[in-house]
């Protein structure tokens, strides 16, 4: 079963990927069944009616935690004749309900067997994303008079999937049935529910807290409700843009992930299905796109990665103290070190994009007390920087990996294994130090040193972050700068080459500000020449690089949140018209997409394709490119904080109409922003 072809639902870190019947037939290589805290609760979930397997008539999306399927038995020659029909209704919140109802719609009574064949491997979500399912404890089904105990232990790490129903059933160690009598038209229900529990050490259940069956669809109903009113309203003449923002909000709210020791405050998960948990890069580049709309991410996201930031030396973790974790997971393999998860910190940009992320919260928010209470740890943070993070000892932020065996070989935002490479197409040896993080670490330093001679009293810091930031953009704008090509390099090798290709990093470098103004035009006229930008958006590598490919994963797709910090990055260097073609190409994009971004999607040219290319493994719904239609409006709009005010000063694609965004949440209060693109002459001459 492709994903193509998968429902999905979800509630943070909990969700459920199913076939279009509801039925759950996992292997253990698809992300397919019951999935929390990292595990498989359900890999079997398969419901007959007589014996014989269910087809479906139709599928609602009802909100991102419940579906609901029609289904009737027999094959699809059958339907015109079919005597039943089956409704399967399903909520996530936390753990699984299942409303069951079936309709005789025959003149005659009926008698049914109706079964649900039910089993968990209970695989860890790396086990599936590897295709290795290697079990080291033992599985365990215990049948009771009215449930179903389906187990995993190992040590003191234990699952459990509970299964029990609203109407009498008989329950065996493959499922259970009813034995059900309908009379002409007819109705019978049943209410299935599925608990997971995850025990830790003393027998603690890590799920303490969260909602419980019963309460959960109006609990996320009435939050979803209270999250959308609170949020600023869009409207516009061009439908795409209120449609896909709408949609970006609730996709927003479906990835909200409640860490375990939070109590309830949330923060972005990064993607469905493999990052439904807490990374830092994603979880602060989306809290950067949404902080006009949903500041409360920023804060909780801020306070939460200071918790937990590194403090010692630990080569399996790639830990430094000061450092920002790169992910947390809560599967058997985290717990056991199997891999490093537990955090892992093995991202470079984390750390320095953690203190731009509470300078750019303040500034919108006001919020004096948050970066007074994270001043250690942004110190601390600043101190990675520049002991800890420069491997060579240039001034540079290097990285390589210290686990080589589970650790990531590439640690920047392109982490997969061929993105970084010379334009011969051969990969450079490590250390490596791609572009981009340097801006992050100039801008950081900026930003820092506003924080220290306005909030910490410490202008003698200040002056030397200054003092530091504008020795690193000199250096970086002499060493990184291609003079034939006249763009800056992807990275350095340790040796100093330069990795010369033409790549999108360099709008970040905009967004950064560590670019000499003189420099900027060409970067902007690389952005949107033919070679990166395909006509939906940047690409991650420019056409006709030796490693281009349009549907590589770093190698040329397009990433819809790597266009928007671009967006970003132009406007903040004045290119106002080359922003607003890319957010142009974005929005386009999305529409074909029902308004959901994807991780990742082709880098075809728009000429050849009438529609954007699909990426075959990629995450929807994902945070940062959830968050890209926000950042996009942000840029288009010109929406900045200026010295305790919101100013604006809006720059709209030609043909884009009138914009409206109302109650922009900030310092200054609640304030609205409306603008209107300028006609398109073109078709007013058709």
């Amino acid at each position: 079963m492709g994903q193509s072809n998968t429902i999905r639902i979800l509630d943070g870190n909990t969700f459920v990927v199913c076939e279009d019947t509801g039925d759950i037939e996992a292997t253990p290589s698809e992300p397919t069944g019951l999935f929390s805290l990292d595990t498989r609760f359900l890999s079997t979930w398969v419901l007959t009616v007589n014996g014989e397997r269910l087809n479906s008539l139709s599928f609602d999306d009802l909100q991102y935690f419940e579906s609901r399927f029609f289904l009737v038995p027999g094959m699809a020659t059958h339907y015109v004749d079919a005597k039943l029909s089956i409704i399967r209704e399903r909520t996530v919140g936390g753990s699984f309900r299942e409303q069951l109802t079936i309709l005789n719609h025959d003149e005659k009574p009926v008698d049914l067997e109706v079964r649900m064949d039910a089993a968990s491997d209970f695989a860890d979500l790396f086990q599936v994303k590897d295709e290795i399912l290697n079990k080291k404890g033992e599985i365990y089904t215990e049948v009771e008079s009215d449930r179903l105990r389906l187990g995993y232990r190992r040590g003191n790490f234990r699952r459990e999937t509970v299964i029990s129903s609203s109407m009498s059933a008989r329950y065996d160690s493959k499922g259970f049935a009813y034995t059900v009598h309908l009379e002409p038209n007819e109705q019978w229900d049943a209410s299935i529910d599925v608990q997971t529990h995850a025990v830790g050490p003393g027998g603690r259940d890590l799920r303490f807290g969260l909602r419980t069956h019963g309460t959960e669809r109006l609990a996320l109903q009435h939050d979803l409700e209270k999250w959308i009113a609170d949020a600023p309203k869009v409207n516009s003449e061009h439908g795409r843009v209120a449609s896909t923002y709408r949609r970006s909000l609730i996709d927003l709210a479906a990835l909200r992930f409640s860490p375990l020791s939070l109590g309830g405050a949330t923060l972005p998960a990064a993607g469905l299905p493999w990052f439904m948990t807490m990374f830092g890069r994603d979880s602060i580049l989306t809290c950067l796109q949404t902080l006009p709309f949903t500041p409360q991410l920023s804060k909780t996201t801020l306070r939460v990665l200071a918790s937990l930031q590194g403090s010692r030396f630990d080569d399996f973790r790639d830990e430094d103290p000061g450092r920002i974790l790169h992910e947390m997971r809560y599967g058997e393999t985290a717990a056991f070190e199997e891999q490093p998860h537990s955090p892992y910190y093995g991202s470079v940009d984390a750390t320095p994009l953690f203190i731009v992320l509470l300078d750019e919260y303040e500034r919108w928010s006001g919020d004096v007390a948050l970066v007074k209470e994270l001043e250690q740890e942004s110190r601390a943070a600043l101190r990675w920087i520049d002991n800890y993070a420069d491997l060579v000892g240039n001034g540079y932020i290097w990285y390589e990996r210290r686990n080589t065996d589970t650790g990531l070989e590439n640690q920047c935002w392109k982490d997969s294994w061929d993105s970084i490479s010379y334009s011969d197409g051969t990969l450079p040896p490590f250390p490596r130090a791609t572009c981009e993080v340097q801006g992050y670490a100039y801008d950081a330093k900026v930003r820092a040193a506003r924080l220290a001679r306005e909030f910490w009293g410490d202008p003698e810091f200040a002056d030397q972050l200054e003092r530091e930031a504008a020795d690193l953009k000199e250096r970086f704008n002499r060493d990184w700068w291609v003079e034939e090509g006249e763009y800056f390099a992807l990275a350095l090798d340790p040796d100093g080459r330069q990795c010369d290709i033409l790549s999108s990093n360099i709008g970040h470098l905009l967004w950064s500000g560590i670019v000499e103004p003189e420099r900027a035009e060409k970067l902007a006229a690389h952005l949107v020449g033919p070679r990166l930008f395909s006509g939906w958006g940047v690409r991650t590598l420019a056409e006709g690089e030796t490693r281009y490919n349009p549907i590589g994963y770093h190698n040329g797709t397009i990433w819809p949140f790597d266009n928007s910090f671009i967006a970003w990055g132009l406007r903040r260097y004045g290119f106002a018209e080359e922003a607003a073609t890319i957010a142009n190409g974005i929005l386009d994009a999305a529409t074909y997409f029902d308004g959901r971004l994807p991780e990742a999607f082709g880098g075809y040219p728009r000429e050849l394709t009438k529609f954007p290319v699909e990426y075959p493994t990629a995450c929807s719904p994902q945070a940062w490119s959830t968050g890209t239609p926000l950042l996009l409006l942000r840029t288009m709009l010109g929406l900045e904080p200026h010295e305790g005010h919101l100013a604006v000063e809006p720059r709209l694609p030609v043909g884009m109409g009138r914009i409206e965004v109302l109650d922009i949440p900030g310092r200054w209060g609640r304030v609205d922003a409306f603008a209107r693109g300028r006609l398109d002459l073109d078709k007013l001459a058709d």
